[in-house]
């Protein structure tokens, strides 16, 4: 009965996804959802294997009919010469006034999508996952000024992030 238990738990788990924040991560407070959707470029991010080798990255927020948002993740591969694009949801975890959400680009796998540090102004952000080998640094332009990208991983690495693994991401074909 135990064993049954444990493997009927490990399922759900793994159904459910991860949604925990990492060791010593707050999201932001009074977050504003209207204020966040639309457009952002990814100036930089810890690689994985989904948006391995992709250049010209953006997500694209817009609001669902059930309350969640709508996330549109569209990079381009030099090596294949084409573009790839993601759709998915994503949810508030806490409050919506959180900036904590679980999305979700594989049906009923969900994941970390912490709003970490926010630009008064809605102009650039710090993201985090579910564990400190996720982090994106965004920006409503293609490009960043140097100093507010500099502290923005001058942050993370403060937080534990292995910023030395950061990608610069080229937007080269965003800006023509």
């Amino acid at each position: 009965m135990i064993k049954r238990w444990a493997m009927a738990a490990m399922f759900a788990s793994f159904l459910t996804g991860c949604t925990s924040l990492p060791d010593g991560v707050s999201p932001v407070q009074n977050f504003s959802s209207q204020r966040y959707l639309g457009k952002w470029y990814e100036i930089a991010r810890l690689d994985h294997h989904f948006e391995k080798g992709l250049t010209d990255v953006t997500a694209t927020y817009s609001l669902r009919n059930d309350g969640g948002l709508e996330v549109i993740n569209r990079g381009y591969s030099p090596e294949k010469e084409r573009w790839k694009q993601a759709k998915g949801k994503a949810y508030f975890v806490k409050s919506t006034d959180t900036g904590y959400l679980k999305v979700s680009f594989f049906g009923p796998f969900y994941g970390t999508y912490a709003v970490i540090d926010l630009d008064k102004n809605y102009q650039y952000s710090l993201v985090a996952g579910p564990d400190k080998s996720y982090l994106w640094i965004l920006s409503r332009t293609p490009t960043l000024p140097q100093a507010i990208q500099q502290r923005l991983i001058n942050k993370a690495k403060s937080l534990g992030f292995d910023t030395s693994k950061l990608v610069m991401v080229n937007q080269q074909r965003n800006q023509q």
